[in-house]
């Protein structure tokens, strides 16, 4: 399986993008965050289009959510993970934290979620 967007340096600061799920590695997640209970893959957007979706399939995986902002987080604690989407490469993702940002677009009665 070919993956794209390996880290050289699992330890320096990284963008990750695939469609409109962006992530990004942090130091922390938030005390605020709680952790959100998954069964099998944390799916971080669903494609209200088409009906595919972002998604970490990794047993080390953790998903958190802020519930003040809505914020997500997910923690990779062991092995490498792929972020996997069906009309995207994978994406190699090392062991850390990351920020999970879904891209908006503007349109001038609303503010709204990309959505595939």
């Amino acid at each position: 399986m070919k993956t794209t967007h390996q880290l050289s340096n699992p330890k320096k600061k990284k963008l990750f993008r695939q469609g409109d799920v962006l992530l990004e590695s942090i130091e922390l997640i938030p005390k605020a965050a709680e952790f959100v209970e998954s069964k099998g893959a944390i799916v971080l957007a669903y494609g209200e289009a088409t009906g595919h979706h972002h998604a970490i399939r990794n047993s080390s995986a953790r998903l958190y959510r802020d519930p003040r902002t809505q914020t997500s987080y997910v923690e990779i604690a062991e092995s490498l993970a792929l972020l996997e989407h069906e009309e995207h490469a994978p994406i190699t993702l090392y062991p850390g934290i990351y920020r999970v940002v879904l891209q908006r677009e503007y349109h001038p009665q609303e503010v709204r979620k990309v959505v595939d």
